[in-house]
């Protein structure tokens, strides 16, 4: 059984094993070798990746006392991390955080949800209604990476 909870400053590390190990199994389906090291790298500073989910304030999917997945939702109604763990992708982790998301939005009265999506999340995305409003090329570390932003209006 999926549950979804809210972050715990304990779970910083999970969270980024989760975004690294995603990017470099499952997004290299879509994106080069050094696409994918320079969007995930070997390296990163965990103070401010916890900064970071500290600010994002994720909500954080369990299955078993394991950490499978993550998302947000920002007040503007962006979504800007979403990740589920490599070995449990197809398990309806991606399906419980989406429709976790979508029921908070209309609680919070967000009427625009929006989000970069990679090339291989885009089906995922569109699956749930979200429609392509651009595309484009973004540069992380020197390297050129093809995204999409999706947009679903309540």
């Amino acid at each position: 059984m999926i549950t979804i909870r809210n972050y715990t400053e304990s779970d910083a590390q999970a969270l980024w094993a989760i975004q690294f190990h995603t990017i470099r199994n499952v997004n290299i389906r879509d994106y080069s070798q050094a696409q994918v090291e320079a969007w995930a790298p070997d390296v990163f500073d965990d103070s401010i990746w916890r900064t970071r989910m500290t600010g994002l304030n994720p909500f954080v999917a369990v299955i078993d006392k394991i950490i499978v997945g993550y998302t947000d939702l920002q007040p503007s109604g962006l979504i800007d991390h979403f990740f589920c763990h490599h070995e449990y992708q197809g398990q309806g982790v991606g399906k419980a955080l989406m429709n976790h998301v979508l029921c908070i939005g209309v609680q919070r009265e967000i009427t625009r949800f929006h989000s970069e999506v990679s090339i291989t999340a885009r089906p995922f995305y569109q699956h749930f209604g979200f429609k392509l409003a651009q595309e484009q090329e973004v540069e992380i570390r020197g390297q050129k990476l093809t995204n999409f932003v999706m947009e679903k209006f309540n």
